[in-house]
């Protein structure tokens, strides 16, 4: 059976899928339906994205707002520190954040529900980084948070990541606008 854990921020889920491992190799299940519901994470996803990156690369923070995306992010090859932001206005832990190690080796999965912002930085020598949304993609509707934003304070285990110029040049979140957040919903 699928083990999920809430973290401390309400609705982001660290997932320890089933591995049934020998000395072939193994298998699991990265996603079911009627398992994963039963544990407590019952999502209709409607698109899946693979993203390769090398060491150093720091991807994020991402979300799309209004038209929101949950995330289910694991990593295939490669190891990652993986974070998930609350952006949601008025909501008790806006602007804390969490972030654990995600690998090919430790099979952990996060969810990142609507409402959060998401960044990854590779900390293998490349990572494959997998993830399931209960959105589709709209560029219209995407934002981006500055990754080393001092009011956040995420502890990223690197000091210079490679960026895109968006990502470089990303706003705090003190500087985004009321109307490109979410608003909490109890």
């Amino acid at each position: 059976m699928v083990k999920i854990t809430e973290t401390r921020l309400p609705g982001v889920l660290l997932i320890e899928p089933d591995v049934f491992g020998d000395h072939r190799g193994y298998f699991m299940e990265s996603w079911n339906r009627r398992r994963y519901g039963g544990a407590g994470l019952d999502r209709d996803f409607v698109q899946d994205n693979l993203s390769l990156s090398r060491r150093g690369i720091l991807r994020g923070l991402h979300y799309q707002w209004p038209q929101p995306q949950g995330k289910l992010v694991q990593v295939l090859q490669g190891a990652v520190f993986d974070v998930a932001v609350d952006i949601r206005r008025g909501s008790p832990t806006f602007g804390q954040w969490v972030g654990y190690e995600l690998s090919a080796d430790n099979h952990l999965q996060l969810f990142v529900p609507e409402g959060f912002a998401h960044g990854f930085c590779v900390l293998s020598e490349q990572a494959l980084f997998a993830y399931k949304c209960t959105d589709f993609y709209n560029p219209d509707t995407e934002h981006s948070l500055l990754w080393n934003d001092p009011d956040i304070g995420i502890e990223w285990p690197l000091t210079d990541p490679l960026l895109s110029d968006k990502d470089a040049a990303a706003a705090t979140l003190n500087e985004t606008g009321r109307a490109d957040l979410p608003p909490y919903e109890a």
